[in-house]
């Protein structure tokens, strides 16, 4: 696609490109110059294999790690766009590649079986960090990105004015008939998905949200689904960037029932050992990503079908990191 679209190609355009799929993006690396990010002596030539899984936000981050290193000096190895979060993390553990950006509340959950998340970003990202390295010799590079990939429901500017809705507390605001909801099936059928966060607000399935007031649907028609009415509430991740394109409003978490999802550097123990320098190298990236400007980069690809490679070029440029 292309940009200049009218606002229902758009729309049509995201729910294409949600069925097909991300086509796969290249290894190619593109001349760049340092910028803010300069040489590090240390780096010069070394080999550092960057990987990520398949969508469409760990490809962007993915290439963003490629040209930083690059931009350092590094012999920077792009092997981005891996099939499935454990084939990603498994091979940056058992030593097939070397760091990849992931997601607290994955590294949290996941691959550490922790049941309870920490509610505060900073201190969740503490604790995945001390236990990650204790069990498996894995780094996470402080900060955290503010940005904040997690579940939220999201629903049109005309029914947020309608009903006043800015937060999940306001669902109880809206008449029950028109308390319907738009979720994909694994949503559905987690416990810390729609009935816990119904119940943490204090609604329950099944009553309060009728059982035919909910419609199951892959999650990338959910969006489609929202914008044209078929249901007031929307199951989104705060990050894709058809919340953008289709103009939809994401509503709080004042009660902080999702997980974090910050993603930050994770890179082997024995890689950082060698190369320390790399904790001051992605420092000076991970503050500038925020969830407006991660949903912006996403939108650049699934909807004006940009190459990430060439997003996250142009987004470091234009943060002066690279040149």
């Amino acid at each position: 696609m292309r940009r200049g679209l009218p606002a229902a190609a758009l729309a049509a355009a995201a729910v294409l490109l949600a069925g097909c799929g991300l086509k796969p993006a290249s290894a190619f690396i593109p001349h760049i110059e340092p910028g803010s990010i300069r040489p590090v002596p240390n780096l010069k030539d070394a080999t550092i294999r960057v990987t990520s899984k398949e969508f469409t936000e760990q490809i962007i981050l993915g290439k963003i790690a490629v040209l930083a290193l690059t931009a350092a000096g590094a012999n920077a190895v792009d092997r981005t766009n891996v099939q499935g979060s454990v084939t990603a993390r498994k091979s940056v553990v058992n030593g097939d590649n070397d760091l990849m950006w992931e997601y607290t509340g994955t590294g949290w959950i996941t691959y550490l079986g922790q049941e309870n998340p920490v509610p505060d970003p900073q201190k969740q990202f503490q604790a995945v960090r001390d236990l990650d390295m204790k069990r498996n010799r894995i780094a996470w590079l402080p900060p955290p990105a503010p940005l904040n990939n997690t579940y939220a429901m999201a629903v049109t500017a005309a029914n947020q004015k309608r009903f006043g809705l800015t937060d999940l507390a306001d669902m109880t605001k809206v008449p029950a008939a028109q308390r319907t909801f738009c979720v994909d099936p694994e949503f559905f059928a987690r416990n810390d998905g729609l009935r816990g966060m119904l119940k943490a607000y204090g609604l329950s399935y099944g009553s309060s949200v009728p059982a035919t007031n909910v419609r199951q649907m892959s999650s990338g028609v959910v969006y489609n689904a929202v914008s044209s009415g078929k249901c007031t509430f929307g199951e989104v991740f705060t990050t894709d960037g058809r919340i953008q394109a289709l103009r939809l409003h994401v509503l709080g978490d004042s009660k902080h029932f999702f997980p974090n999802y910050n993603p930050a550097i994770t890179v082997r123990d024995s890689v950082l050992r060698a190369h320390p320098e790399l904790t001051a190298l992605f420092a000076q990236i991970s503050p500038k990503l925020t969830t407006g400007v991660m949903r912006n980069l996403n939108s650049k690809v699934d909807v004006n079908g940009d190459d990430p490679v060439f997003v996250a070029r142009d987004w470091m440029r234009e943060q002066g990191l690279i040149k």
